[in-house]
């Protein structure tokens, strides 16, 4: 499939295999739901002139198709079967990243509400994320990429030479989903949104594989009171103080 009209960039190559090798030219951003870390780690991207991996759509994707296909989480071995047989692509487009599966264009469908939260359930599959750990890898062998999702620092890239840990309050994360989901034309109860980010923030702390906790050395960054300006300033300085301007 060619590319989306509306994606200009080459996807990311759709290679299974990757060695976890270091890294100085990797910066991990890791953080609970609604964090800021996708539009962090493109902006933080785009500042550099590196690539982005938003690993979170790789999952919602998954989690889509095994949806659409009447697979529930509770199926290990079918999602793990499932996530290993998708082609799934990653076109980096100004400030968004469009995902295809197979010849689908899926970006508008993955970030639904429910989705959102079935894909925190798929990925807590270890099949699930044994399948994508050697795409993760692949793609950040060539260095100066920028990685984000809840176990980049600790487990796909323990290498990375700079990681970011990423979060804020619930109740301002579900206010920044609120307002993302309303620009894009989706109205959410806040009350809802809320619930499914606390329901997300446990899961994800309490799960067996890839448990969302920060990495060994990373910068920790609060931004309850932060705009998302001041917390990319703050990247931008610390990318530049590791690796040089």
């Amino acid at each position: 499939m060619a590319p989306p009209a509306h994606a200009p960039n080459a996807p990311f190559p759709a290679k299974r295999k990757g060695s976890m090798e270091k890294s100085d030219r990797i910066i991990t951003i890791d953080g609970p739901a609604g964090s800021g870390k996708s539009t962090l780690a493109r902006n933080l991207a785009q500042a550099l002139g590196w690539s982005c991996l938003d690993t979170g759509a790789l999952y919602r994707a998954v989690a889509l198709v095994a949806d659409e296909r009447g697979l529930t989480p509770s199926q290990a071995s079918e999602a793990g079967a499932l996530a290993a047989s998708l082609d799934i692509r990653l076109y980096v487009d100004g400030s968004e990243t469009l995902v295809v599966v197979g010849d689908r264009d899926v970006t508008g469908l993955i970030r639904s509400p429910g989705i959102s939260s079935l894909s925190s359930r798929f990925s807590a599959i270890p099949e699930v994320r044994g399948a994508l750990l050697g795409l993760q890898r692949s793609l950040g062998q060539k260095g100066h990429l920028v990685a984000e999702g809840r176990d980049m620092g600790t487990v796909v890239f323990p290498l990375a030479g700079l990681k970011f840990f990423l979060t804020a309050s619930p109740e301002t994360r579900a206010g920044r989903r609120q307002l993302q989901l309303a620009r894009e034309g989706v109205f959410v109860d806040p009350l809802d949104i809320l619930s499914d980010i606390e329901a997300r923030d446990y899961a994800d702390s309490n799960r067996e594989t890839a448990r969302l906790e920060p990495a060994e050395g990373a910068f920790h960054i609060d931004s309850t009171d932060m705009s998302l300006f001041q917390v990319e300033t703050i990247m931008i300085g610390e990318a530049k103080r590791v690796f040089g301007p």
